[in-house]
């Protein structure tokens, strides 16, 4: 991923730096993955070898530690846009101590810090260390307008892959064989690659995290097909639909019907102000109140953005307050062990009045021809 630089990063900065001093931090610890693109604009990733980005709470310059032999393009500007100094380590010295000697007081660190960095970090610092997800999660929750356009074009091309589901999804192909056509599809449609591919046929439709199988696709399969992928600037794409291989069995189309509108009440209750536990309620109890409700066995939804999974996550009974910007799925499944499964599932923003959708395929259960 990689951002143009602007004043996003410096807003983001501050933002975070804000936060901290409200809850009484005094510097931050960033390691490589998604909260480092998030305030830098760029993916780093050292492997195993320490990546840090230091960050004072009071607003002093930013440190970042790199191994030399990834002081690259992409590093130097990722120091350029937070205005971060440069400290390089080579193999067979110890980079602890560089962070360790940056810090002061009250230490967050980001939730991908490994512990192979963290326990010795710990030992090496005198003040308190705490996770700094009170801090990176509720500023990165809420997306600013160019991040929900991201979101809104990544859910676009996963849409047009759905759209072209009869291609790939015939009666006498194994679940791998039509993950595969899949794959390349999500790329031909301008994605980066495939994140996953789950196709659940038959009886493995009843298991949320499927993958894929050498199980022949038969007549009469209900077929769960849940797929996403990134866009060049790393924000991601999800999106559950639902087929069925030539006529249903009445009994699962009526029981798909009652996901659909749980799906659907979801959605509506997306609005700011709402606790987002009420999004989670909304599907669950049309589910329950069908004799459904024992079916539905994972939350809601969850968020996305550069993370496939990140705050909030649509819980039962979570307190989160939505606010405009923040944007999740909302993916109600029913899964019936041994028969079938099906999931719903689209990518709703938070809007000033209610929500958008950021999918806009076919809801409906599509029947495939055999």
């Amino acid at each position: 991923m990689s951002e143009k630089p602007s004043d996003v990063h410096a807003t983001r900065l501050d933002a975070v730096r804000d936060r901290a001093r409200a809850l009484g931090i005094d510097h931050l610890v960033i390691s490589s993955g998604e909260d480092m693109s998030y305030l830098t604009g760029e993916r780093i990733d050292s492997h195993e070898r320490l990546t840090a980005l230091v960050v004072p709470a009071d607003g002093g310059a930013p440190l970042l530690v790199v191994p030399a032999l990834e002081l690259t393009g992409p590093v130097r500007a990722a120091a350029d846009r937070v205005g971060a100094v440069l400290r390089p380590w080579s193999d067979g010295t110890e980079p602890i101590p560089l962070v360790a000697g940056a810090l002061s007081g009250r230490v967050a660190v980001s939730t991908a810090l490994p512990a192979l960095h963290l326990l010795p970090l710990q030992t090496a610092v005198d003040g308190e260390v705490l996770l700094a997800s009170d801090i990176l999660d509720p500023v990165r929750a809420v997306k600013a307008p160019h991040e929900i356009e991201q979101l809104a074009e990544a859910g676009r091309r996963i849409d047009a892959v759905h759209a072209r589901m009869g291609e790939f999804l015939r009666a006498g192909r194994t679940e791998a064989q039509v993950g595969e056509r899949i794959t390349a599809a999500i790329t031909e449609e301008g994605l980066t690659h495939a994140e996953f591919v789950i196709v659940g046929s038959g009886p493995n439709g009843a298991d949320p995290h499927h993958d894929l199988s050498d199980r022949q696709i038969g007549r009469g399969d209900i077929v769960v097909v849940d797929i996403g992928g990134p866009l060049d600037t790393g924000y991601h794409s999800d999106c559950t639909r639902t087929y069925a291989m030539g006529e249903a069995d009445p009994g699962f189309v009526e029981a798909y019907a009652v996901l659909e509108e749980a799906q659907r009440l979801a959605r509506e209750a997306v609005r700011p102000g709402v606790a987002i536990g009420e999004v989670d309620a909304a599907a669950r109890d049309h589910l329950t109140a069908a004799g459904l409700g024992e079916l539905f066995i994972h939350r809601t939804g969850h968020g996305i953005g550069l993370g496939l999974h990140e705050p909030p996550f649509v819980t039962a009974g979570a307190d989160t307050v939505l606010e405009e910007g923040m944007s999740f799925s909302v993916e109600p499944g029913i899964y019936r062990s041994g028969e079938w499964g099906a999931r719903l599932e689209d990518i709703v923003a938070v809007t000033a009045d209610g929500h958008r959708a950021l999918n806009s395929g076919e809801r409906g259960l599509r029947l495939l021809s055999e």
